[in-house]
Order: C-alpha cells, then structure tokens, then sequence
C-alpha cells in the first residue's frame, strides 16, 4: 500500500491488493518454485493460482501458472515458459475497473504494480468477486436514484425511514419537476392536439421508446468506460449511432404501418414513424453523452444512468414528437 494514505481514493486497488502469493526469480527453475510451495507454511499464500517472476528490482518480468509449473521439468528456467504478456493495474486504479480487467481476460488474479512496474501483489479472485458484487449493488441503486446511501451492501430493512426518506426524496422532487416541465411542453401544444387527438394517444410509447434506448446505450457505456479506460468516444459514438439509425429505421417503420393500419391517417402514420426514428437516435446519443460527462467529472457515471438521464430523455421526447407533428400538420 502507498505510503501516502490519505491521497488515496477508498476505492483504489490498494485497499485489496495482497502480497500474499508466490515470487520467484526469472533464472529460476520450475524446482525451486516446486520446492518454494512445498515448504511453506499453509497460511503463507493466499493466493497460488500464479507465480510472478521478478527481476533483482522486484519488476514484474511475467508470470507462470501454477498448471504450467506441474507440466514443466524441473529443470526448465521460468524464463522460458513464463508469459511476458501481462495485464497489470496501478495500485491508484479503481477496484471496479481491475475487476472487470480481470473478468475480460479471464484470469483469476490481476497483478498490480506502482509507476515504476515494481509488483506491489495482487487482487484475489475472491477480491473479484467482491468487488464486483459490491459494484452491482451501488450501479442499481445509482439506476434507481438512490445513490446517497454510503454504505451499498447494507440491509435496506435496518435502514431508519428517515434515512431512506431523506436518499429517495432528492430524486424524486428532480423526477417531478421533470415532469412539470415535461406538461407545460405538451400545453403549449393544444392546438397540435386540437388538429389530431390521436397525437395523445402515441405519447406514451414514444416516451417509453426513448427510455428503452436510452437505458440500453447507458448501461453498455458505463460498462464500456469501466472496462477501458482509453475508450474512443468518438468511433463509440459513431458506432452507437449506426446501431441507433438502423433500430430506429426499422421500429419506425412498423410503428408507421401499424398506425395506417389501425387508424387510416396517412399523415399520423408519418408522424409516428419519424418520431420514433428520431428519439430512438437523440435517446442512443444521450445515453452515451451523459455517462461521459460524469466520467470526465470523476462522478461515477452510473449516476448520469438514472432519474436524471429519465427527466432528460422524457422532455426530449416530448420534444422530437410535437416537433415532427407540427412540421407535418403544417405542410
């Protein structure tokens, strides 16, 4: 652990980093790390699925599992069978992140080193999967708007009413004045309505289409910023862009002929689908901006995934939808 505690942020690998694993020398032979097990005591690792090679500056050079040990002489040096393409975190990065570094290249424990590469110990497959449980709990309780709770792996049932009052409420007051706004926007729209009173009727599902795409373009994007941290925005966003489109092409499509269907009204049937095409578009596009944002914040971008991002998706929906329909009733 750094020397310099107090500059740490309480969810840095250093807080579950253990140098409780075997090391050995790059010179030596799969003998000597035979016999380094063997005579140890029990409680001496807690941790043996790999062993790390180290240089004389207790660099990390590689590393050897212990599967590879047993199908090796015992003569072979560990410069020869180690693996030399390694996968490390610093000992100031986040734990979620290291988690899913290790769950993406499927190893059971992640090496962790400071500035200079010196290995520090590692994060245990048990560490993992603790970490990444925690996480889970604090990412649906961001999605939920309920952020404020310190303590994410506490039983809610022992939580006072007043605590859980005082985390919800926040949110909530944020959803409702979401949705005044969200109303005086469709007020200023009686006329639209007044002249197609079936526009009413397709609120709802243009609303829910656009939360539907906005929360699948956050919940890929937050995963996305978590397991790469040199993640290309812009390729991201054109990528996201394309898959939106060609969504958006196709519901609005069938949201269009089912209304022609139904409802016999050519210009609704164009309303609808074009509506549907362009929040399915704006909802992918801010479902991946606003996450970014908090991330370049250093807020966990989460955050950006819940009652906010809905407030913003809902009046930019209303938005596109009485837009089109103005455009077009008025041609």
């Amino acid at each position: 652990m750094s020397e310099n505690n107090s500059t740490i942020h309480p969810k840095s690998v250093s807080y579950v980093v253990t140098d409780k694993v075997p090391t050995s020398l790059a010179h030596n032979t799969v003998g000597d790390v035979i016999k380094l097990l063997n005579t140890e005591k029990p409680d001496q690792f807690v941790s043996i699925n790999y062993i790390y090679v180290l240089d004389s500056e207790k660099k990390l050079k590689g590393t050897v599992s212990v599967e590879e040990i047993f199908r090796n002489d015992h003569s072979e040096s560990l410069a020869n069978i180690m693996n030399t393409n390694l996968i490390t975190v610093r000992e100031h990065s986040h734990q979620e992140k290291a988690a899913l570094l290790a769950i993406k290249n499927d190893l059971k424990a992640i090496p962790v080193t400071d500035k200079n590469d010196k290995f520090i110990g590692v994060i245990t497959s048990e560490s993992i999967l603790n970490i990444l449980h925690r996480e889970h709990i604090e990412d649906m309780l961001h999605f939920a708007g309920l952020g404020k709770y310190k303590n994410f792996e506490v039983d809610l049932l022992s939580v006072p009413i007043q605590k859980q009052i005082k985390a919800r409420l926040p949110w909530l007051i944020i959803g409702l004045v979401g949705g005044i706004f969200a109303a005086s926007i469709v007020s200023g729209f009686d006329a639209l309505l007044e002249k197609l009173v079936l526009l009413a009727a397709f609120l709802p599902a243009v609303i829910y289409i656009g939360d539907a795409v906005g929360s699948q373009s956050q919940t890929l994007i937050v995963r996305d910023l978590g397991l790469n941290e040199k993640l290309k925005i812009g390729k991201y966003l054109r990528k996201e862009l394309l898959i939106s489109i060609s969504l958006g092409l196709i519901v609005g499509t069938l949201a269009g002929i089912i209304s022609q269907v139904f409802w016999q009204n050519f210009t609704l049937a164009l309303i609808v689908s074009v509506s549907f095409l362009l929040t399915i578009i704006v909802s992918a596009v801010v479902g991946v901006i606003l996450p970014v944002i908090f991330e370049k914040f250093r807020i966990d971008p989460a955050v950006g995934s819940g009652p906010i991002a809905t407030v913003i998706r809902d009046i930019l929906s209303i938005v596109v939808y009485f837009t089109v329909a103005a455009i077009f009733l008025s041609i």
